[in-house]
């Protein structure tokens, strides 16, 4: 049970046919936010059954996943931390397996939304009632890289899952000012996931940044309310 073997396992169901949908819809094309990512054409649910095949694979061998230049091949090595993460029960391993995908993402690997979705809401729950929580979320939102800014977004979806809305409001207010559609979709995401659990939450914040909003963003956050309800707030935007 290595890193080769699972490389393997994903290459006997690739489909060259869908890598070439895949590359065009997760934009890899020059000067697109995946720009010279590589797919082998394996889908999702394929790609999750591989992991749980290698549910036992050690953590350094998925290191080497996330350094494949394959796409579905780091999204493997994702789910296997995500899902080693969700079954431990040892602090000290969680803490770990949150610094593996962090490092993930630092060094360039986690480096497309599916890959950070993926995984930012199950490594949010260990910032939970962490001290520096607001200090790693600011460090993420300032940084140039796209995917860490997103991240800074998407870890507060572990928040939001237990009431805690306050961190998911700080981002969303502090990414209205970004120029990337990815962000603008992540910000508006976050605030409709409030909006489902206190409507009244969302709509403070609209009262607040609706003029200032991209109109993706607003969009998103207003997707759930009905129908005259949602014309409104357009119309203010």
């Amino acid at each position: 049970m290595n890193s080769d073997a699972v490389i393997v396992a994903l290459h006997e169901v690739a489909d060259p046919e869908r890598a070439r949908h895949s590359a065009r819809y997760f934009k890899t094309g020059p000067g697109e936010y995946g720009e010279g990512d590589i797919f082998i054409g394996v889908t999702v649910p394929q790609v999750r059954a591989v992991a749980r095949q290698y549910r036992d694979l050690p953590p350094s061998d998925v290191m080497e996943l996330l350094e494949s230049r394959e796409h579905e091949v780091r999204l493997c090595g994702v789910i296997l931390l995500v899902n080693r993460y969700r079954r431990s029960r040892s602090p000290v391993e969680k803490s770990e397996l949150f610094s593996l995908y962090l490092s993930g993402v630092h060094t360039g690997r986690v480096n497309n939304w599916d890959l950070i979705d993926l995984g930012a809401p199950t490594f949010g729950g260990f910032l939970l009632g962490n001290p520096d929580r607001v200090a790693l979320l600011n460090d993420l939102a300032r940084s140039p890289s796209l995917w860490e800014r997103r991240l800074s977004i998407m870890l507060t979806f572990a928040f939001i899952r237990v009431n805690e809305f306050a961190e998911a409001l700080s981002m969303a207010e502090f990414h209205l000012a970004d120029k990337h559609d990815l962000i603008h979709k992540a910000v508006g995401w976050m605030l409709r996931e409030i909006g489902k659990r206190d409507v009244a939450v969302l709509r403070a914040f609209l009262e607040a940044h609706t003029t200032q909003m991209p109109r993706t963003a607003l969009r998103y956050a207003i997707e759930k309310l009905d129908e005259a309800e949602r014309q409104q707030w357009l119309r203010r935007r």
